[in-house]
């Protein structure tokens, strides 16, 4: 098996709408990032994806009973949170927890996601590559330490 894939949650593979409240499970309206289907169909043909988020409001259940509703959850190996983990995101910690769980060198681990500083400066620190989505086109110096995308589809292209 090839890598393995830690994806956000919230912008990077669902849309979080800023009207809704509450477990993204409840919401009314729920949906999946434009590619994001397509993007782990192909990735988790030869690798084992997750879902690394800093939902504080959601057990493993709600988050897997989202994806369930947008058709992404037959991708997805399991998530990991603050529910499961017993620490939120912002921080190496969080990624080592994964790490030790995984029972996986960092060096095999790429987390995806769209907030630099609770996404891929806290994984950068635990030793794991990172790959920035920056849909809003965020004007930024080349990064040596990180890739960076504009959309999901990017990544298997």
């Amino acid at each position: 098996m090839g890598k393995v894939y830690l994806f956000d949650w919230g912008d990077t593979l669902m849309v979080d709408f800023p009207d809704q409240s509450g477990k993204m499970c409840d919401w009314e309206k729920v949906r999946a990032v434009d590619g994001a289907k397509d993007t782990l169909a192909h990735l988790s043909k030869t690798h084992q994806i997750y879902v690394a988020t800093n939902a504080a409001d959601s057990t493993e259940a709600d988050i897997k009973r989202a994806f369930e509703r947008v058709g992404l959850s037959f991708y997805i190996h399991g998530y990991f949170c603050k529910a499961n983990l017993g620490i939120g995101k912002g921080s190496p910690a969080f990624f080592q927890k994964i790490i030790e769980k995984l029972n996986v060198p960092a060096s095999e681990m790429v987390m995806v996601g769209d907030t630099i500083d609770k996404d891929i400066d806290p994984a950068l620190q635990a030793g794991i590559s990172a790959v920035w989505l920056n849909t809003l086109g965020v004007n930024t110096s080349p990064h040596d330490d990180y890739r960076q995308i504009s959309n999901l589809t990017s990544l298997i292209e």
